[in-house]
């Protein structure tokens, strides 16, 4: 065991070489990686294409393991690369296994990889669906400007897949209807009392109702008291 009076800061010696291993041992780590990476990209081509997209929970699994096993084998030196080999033949057996089951039972897939959520119906979100995901209104409107939705109005359906990725399904021109604005500096213009007459959308679940100037009320749908003057702006993408 090393004391502090024994180590010599910036020994460039100790920070480049290890006292186990000769400086020999680093061309076997070259040759260590050049195998191991020909070992992931073989894993990978099992996986196939949708392995290195947008991974579900399985697939994130799978990955971290491998690369566990691809470090390891990698970098030191009492790690076999046969072991390493097994590892990866387990893990990618594994997962055309999981595959086929989740191919063959619906519900099996449901509950390894989750299954689409509808979070928004008809301008409004799904309050009871909406909380049960791990999401806040903040990244949800975040992922709803990046389609340059301006409104809730503008929005048919929302839905999260598995991978964690929004479906969107707008309205037609002709269709859109008063809907709760999402523009950050719109919301901060939340109020308890309407300070206009007209259409406001609840600040919490966009439920849209007319309310009079200088009007109080509570959303008959989530019992919030937050109001936005409702947008009814068309979508221009």
């Amino acid at each position: 065991m090393l004391l502090a009076a024994d180590i010599t800061p910036f020994d460039w010696h100790r920070l480049l070489f290890s006292e186990e291993t000769p400086p020999l041992f680093l061309l076997e780590v070259a040759l260590r990686c050049v195998l191991t990476y020909l070992m992931v990209i073989g894993a990978l081509r099992v996986t196939g294409r949708r392995g290195v997209r947008q991974l579900s929970i399985f697939e994130l699994s799978i990955i971290l393991a491998l690369g566990s096993a691809a470090g390891d084998a990698m970098l030191y030196h009492d790690t076999p690369l046969l072991s390493a080999a097994v590892v990866f033949v387990m893990v990618s057996g594994l997962y055309l296994l999981f595959n086929r089951l989740t191919e063959k039972f619906p519900r099996f897939s449901d509950w390894l990889e989750g299954k689409p959520v509808l979070l928004v119906e008809d301008g409004r979100i799904c309050m009871k669906e909406f909380q049960q995901q791990n999401l806040t209104q903040k990244e949800l409107f975040g992922e709803l400007r990046q389609q340059q939705i301006e409104h809730l109005g503008q929005v048919r359906r929302v839905y999260i897949e598995a991978t964690g990725e929004v479906s969107v399904y707008f309205y037609a021109d002709e269709d859109v209807r008063p809907g709760l604005p999402i523009w950050p500096e719109r919301l901060q213009e939340a109020r308890r009392r309407a300070e206009t007459a007209g259409d406001h959308a609840c600040a919490c679940c966009g439920q849209v109702q007319e309310l009079a100037r200088g009007n109080v009320a509570h959303c008959p749908t989530c019992q919030q008291d937050q109001w936005v003057a409702a947008c009814e702006a068309k979508r221009i993408a």
